[in-house]
């Protein structure tokens, strides 16, 4: 049965993307390109199979419809580059079965200039037709934010970039029917470069409320007191907030290997916030030794594992450095996640609590590492001996905050 739209990568981007375009009542239809984790529940995707999304092995299907996107996850090489070999797995399944009149558009993330030197090559000789004129193609950066309950697909703007004017309203025209905004890039390059700074905004900006944390905390200083003093400023500053680490499948760019670029300040901030779990570690056995306490022995409580409150998604969790330096200083690890029923860390299963305000009375150390709203947090603070909270989400006094 033909479809008007084919998901290609069902993934973290590609399963949001589905799910919209199932509740716009788009006939859709999702293809896996390897081995992906989504954000969605299993009462999401039952919803959307109700509601007519198929999923599929069939590549002969990605042959019969009028919009393919391309979702496939970027991981980081060996080389720490981004590796489009699943882009290019999708790209060529696609080619094969391309048809004239096809609006092809990638969305995920990748270096500028991926579009039109890497993508479209692939299209063109294998299907033998001929970009901007035989088909559309046309670049979007993904904007998915899982558990965000303010915005969504239909309230958040999306941006396109086509080959041609006439590729940029193709996708224009479909992404319509998604959201209530759509924007209009010069090109596949700007839009493209919107990606790597939207991300690297990020990056950059928790890397600083990171080192801000470390500053603050050798000079007797209330951070969270100085954030919550700050965004009151209605203009020229954005409050982000510390943690143990940037989870997620969002990679900064520095955009090494791209024209003979880097961006110093990207990497930089790789580099601080990849620092953070250590330091989290540090505070934790600086923590049990001012109440007498080795590390060696102790018994460590972790509360949440994933990399974003109230959702599953463990990619690129914090949680797992945190877990493996206590357990090479000898600590005894356990966890606790209403979204996580098990946990491994270099294949070893880490025991979960099943009581948390026991586990947490039990615990020489708790360290709040994500914080989920089924938290009650003032009652953990009760009955947690000793509390490390990396969240500053605790009432004022009740805990240690990073």
């Amino acid at each position: 049965m033909p479809a008007d739209l084919a998901v290609i990568g069902l993934g973290h981007l590609g399963l949001p993307l589905a799910q919209a375009a199932v509740a716009a009542d788009i006939s859709t239809l999702g293809y896996r390109t390897g081995p992906e984790a989504g954000s969605l529940t299993a009462a999401e995707l039952r919803r959307m199979l109700a509601r007519g999304f198929r999923p599929t092995a069939n590549p002969a299907e990605l042959g019969r419809v009028r919009t393919a996107v391309i979702c496939a996850p970027v991981p980081r090489g060996a080389d720490g580059g981004l590796d489009l070999t699943q882009v290019e797995a999708a790209a060529r399944t696609l080619a094969a079965r391309l048809r004239p009149h096809t609006t092809v558009i990638l969305e995920s993330p990748v270096p500028p200039g991926t579009t039109e030197g890497f993508l479209r090559p692939l299209l063109e000789k294998t299907s033998g037709l001929r970009a901007g004129r035989d088909f559309h193609l046309a670049y979007s950066p993904s904007r998915v934010d899982p558990g965000n309950r303010d915005f969504h697909a239909a309230n958040t703007p999306k941006v396109i970039g086509g080959l041609t004017p006439a590729c940029t309203e193709s996708a224009a025209t479909f992404y319509g029917r998604l959201t209530d905004k759509v924007v209009r890039a010069r090109g596949p390059r700007e839009a493209e470069t919107v990606q790597v700074l939207e991300t690297n905004y990020r990056q950059v900006n928790i890397a600083l409320v990171n080192e801000m944390a470390v500053l603050c905390h050798d000079l007797g200083v209330d951070l969270w007191d100085v954030i919550r003093c700050a965004e009151t400023k209605p203009f020229g500053f954005q409050a982000f907030r510390p943690g143990p680490g940037v989870g997620g499948h969002s990679v900064a760019q520095d955009l090494s290997g791209t024209a003979g670029r880097t961006l110093r300040m990207v990497e930089l901030a790789q580099q601080v916030n990849g620092r953070m779990p250590q330091y989290v570690v540090q505070r934790a056995a600086t923590l049990l030794n001012e109440h007498g306490k080795s590390a060696r022995g102790a018994r460590v409580l972790l509360l949440g594992v994933t990399y974003k409150p109230d959702v599953a998604d463990l990619h690129g969790s914090p949680a797992q450095e945190v877990a493996l330096r206590l357990m090479e200083l000898g600590a005894s690890v356990s966890y606790h996640d209403p979204y996580v029923p098990a946990w491994s860390v270099l294949d070893r299963p880490i025991p979960r609590a099943d009581s948390l305000y026991e586990a947490a009375a039990g615990a020489d150390l708790t360290v709040l590492l994500q914080q989920h709203r089924t938290y009650d947090l003032q009652g953990l603070s009760v009955k947690a001996q000793l509390l490390l909270d990396t969240r500053g989400a605790t009432p004022t006094g009740a805990a240690h905050r990073l």
